[in-house]
């Protein structure tokens, strides 16, 4: 006996889709084996690491705890949305010149999260985007280049130590 298939529509970085899909099937998944958009990581599946974020309708989520079918009728911004017209984000230059990327891992959901922090408070504290990092677990950089990075783009709200 095969899984329930339902109809969905989603929008993923502004492509309209229209798919069916099972019961069961993760977000991460729909976006890395059903649309071949292997930005979104998983890495502990439960939540708790964070590499699997993306915006759904512009608020960050944890693409390993959401079923696709709650993804019908929302909007998605995965890592592959944010570069435009060949250009990088600010925010993934930003990374790259504050040397706040190492292996790579973490940094797609990384990135989710501080674009969602940015566009809500275009000035956040130094504060408030560890606090926004708290979710993510990275093995590599210490977070300070991450720090760094958005304070870059935070229109000089500079440190709060």
């Amino acid at each position: 006996m095969s899984e329930e298939r339902f109809p969905i529509s989603v929008t993923v970085n502004g492509e309209p889709h229209r798919l069916d899909v099972p019961a069961r099937l993760s977000l991460a998944d729909l976006l890395r084996e059903g649309l071949r958009l292997t930005g979104t990581h998983l890495g502990c599946e439960h939540g708790a690491c964070g590499a699997c974020t993306v915006l759904v309708d512009g608020a960050s989520a944890r693409a390993c705890l959401m079923l696709a079918v709650q993804a019908d009728g929302r909007s998605i911004t995965t890592v592959e949305g944010l570069e435009r017209a060949g250009r990088l984000h600010p925010l993934q230059q930003a990374l790259a010149d504050h040397h706040g990327l190492q292996c790579g891992f973490c940094t797609p959901g990384v990135l989710m999260t501080l674009v969602e922090l940015l566009d809500a408070s275009p000035s956040p504290s130094e504060a408030e985007i560890r606090m926004a990092l708290a979710g993510h677990h990275c093995r590599c950089t210490g977070y300070q280049g991450m720090v760094e990075a958005a304070l870059s783009l935070s229109g000089g709200a500079g440190t709060d130590r």
